[in-house]
């Protein structure tokens, strides 16, 4: 979701800006969201979350200033500005080392209201490059007119933009800044009154749309007789409605390729590969030629897939029958990716276990105990739900002693998850029945306990919130906002 904002809304944040300013002198250029997706694209992959795998403080750190920032832009698309906030960052050179110390922090402070100038300002503060948007030769707005552009400011004091604002007797003003301030200690209640509209609209606007998709989506099933399809990536409705239009165009012309596909779930991600559980992931951002392709040899996947419980079972021995599994709340993990890094860890298990042997305080079994096998950047790390989450390079000494220091913990937070997560699935069907909610649907970063919590106060304030929440599309994050598609996304720990 922070993706569709940041890359498909750019050029209306920026518009919205411009016309929202005082008089102005000279001549005005904002970028096109494809100019402002270029000139960003390369602070994006400077602090992506993915790039701090072995940083869990500072991959949350990211993760939430995006999620920060992706509130503030759709604020401005809604005529509805918030205090300008001050973004942290942490960026991870290329060419650096896996040290922490490489890591460098930056404060982006969010207050330009001129698109080039605001795009410099962020690339700047991460010292990354600025020739391209330098390049970009200003053009004049063909809708701007200064011998006839006249503002009516009657009784209001001009002064050089700040947010510090200098309010007379402006009423449409005055309403602006009232909820400007509300916004500082927003409560649920009050925020689901004040975009009640909103949401309605959008959600009216893509109605067509999501009718078109769940009709797409049965002919194509219905077509290659296949199991389901589903949408997992960070874009919005209208994108997953192009993907089923292109691979309903590569049907028509290579149907005969298409029916390996049968019984399948296909899923549009950003991914290519096939699942740890088989579904075939298809990236929704390629060219339906790349679809077909991966397609054709989609046997070859298959046959990897085949020997995947060999490998997790070699790990299993080489550690005491612990329990390999895959990791609850993860993206998709490639089969032939996850293969590598299964022998990988095999073989330096092997070899620690010949040398020194495990500890004596060990128990003889570890069969109670999960292990979740992640890529070469992956965490070391105790999840929320038990589990010892484990990079394929780390080395074998490191691990043992990991897993001796955790044993208990673990063991206490796997008891807790399996004796508690049926009230989350109980929880999950109340809210949809009860509160009569389209969707519920959760972050990656809420936990099981933070998801009951939260449905646990929605049930007990039912009667009140059920007035605001019938037919909405629900996504419990850590933030406030509205998804161009009529999403709401609301904090887990919300204020009624």
């Amino acid at each position: 979701m922070a993706t569709e904002i940041l890359c498909k809304r750019a050029k209306q944040w920026f518009m919205s800006d411009k016309k929202s300013c005082g008089p102005v002198t000279g001549v005005w250029r904002y970028l096109t969201s494809g100019e402002v997706s270029t000139a960003l694209r390369p602070f994006y992959f400077t602090v992506h979350p993915d790039l701090f795998g072995q940083y869990p403080c500072e991959r949350a750190v990211n993760e939430q200033s995006l999620q920060v920032l992706s509130s503030y832009i759709e604020s401005l698309l809604q005529n509805r500005p918030h205090q300008p906030p001050t973004l942290k960052f942490y960026l991870k050179p290329q060419g650096e080392t896996g040290l922490r110390s490489s890591l460098k922090v930056v404060n982006i402070q969010l207050q330009q209201r001129d698109v080039r100038k605001t795009v410099m300002s962020i690339l700047s503060s991460c010292n990354l490059p600025t020739t391209y948007v330098e390049n970009i030769a200003p053009t004049s707005d063909p809708d701007y007119q200064p011998k006839h552009f006249h503002m009516k400011v009657n009784n209001f004091n001009m002064r050089p933009y700040s947010y510090d604002y200098d309010f007379t007797s402006n009423p449409r003003i005055k309403r602006s800044e009232t909820r400007k301030t509300m916004d500082k200690n927003q409560s649920l209640k009050r925020w689901l009154a004040s975009n009640a509209s909103d949401v309605r609209e959008k959600l009216g606007a893509t109605q067509c749309i999501r009718e078109e998709v769940d009709r797409l989506r049965e002919e194509i099933c219905l077509t290659l007789e296949m199991k389901e399809i589903l949408f997992d990536c960070g874009w919005n409705i209208a994108h997953f409605r192009g993907c089923l239009l292109s691979f309903i165009a590569l049907i028509k012309h290579h149907h005969s390729q298409m029916k390996t596909l049968k019984g399948r779930t296909l899923v549009f991600g950003n991914d290519t590969g096939v699942s740890l559980n088989g579904q075939v992931l298809l990236n929704s951002g390629e060219v339906r030629h790349n679809w077909l392709d991966f397609i054709k040899n989609l046997h070859k996947e298959d046959a990897l897939l085949i020997t995947v419980p060999a490998f997790e079972k070699a790990v299993s021995r080489v550690l005491r029958d612990i329990r390999v599994v895959r990791r609850k709340f993860q993206p998709k993990t490639m089969v032939k990716n996850y293969e590598n890094n299964l022998r990988r860890l095999t073989t330096s298990l092997s070899d620690h276990q010949g040398k020194k042997g495990y500890p004596k305080e060990w128990p003889a079994s570890l069969d109670y105990y999960e292990i979740v096998i992640e890529t070469e950047a992956g965490p070391l790390m105790v999840s929320p739900t038990g589990q010892f989450i484990v990079p394929a390079s780390c080395p074998s000494f490191l691990l043992v002693n990991f897993i001796s220091e955790n044993l208990q913990q673990a063991a206490q937070l796997l008891h807790h998850y399996r004796t508690h997560k049926h009230i989350e699935k109980e929880l999950h069907k109340r809210c949809m029945s009860e509160l009569q909610l389209a969707a519920l649907v959760k972050d990656d970063c809420i936990t099981p306990d933070l998801m009951t919590a939260c449905m646990e106060v929605m049930l007990d304030n039912k009667l009140n919130l059920s007035v605001y929440l019938a037919d909405s599309r629900l996504f419990i994050t850590n933030y406030y906002s509205i998804m161009s598609d009529g999403q709401m996304c609301i904090p887990w720990n919300f204020k009624l």
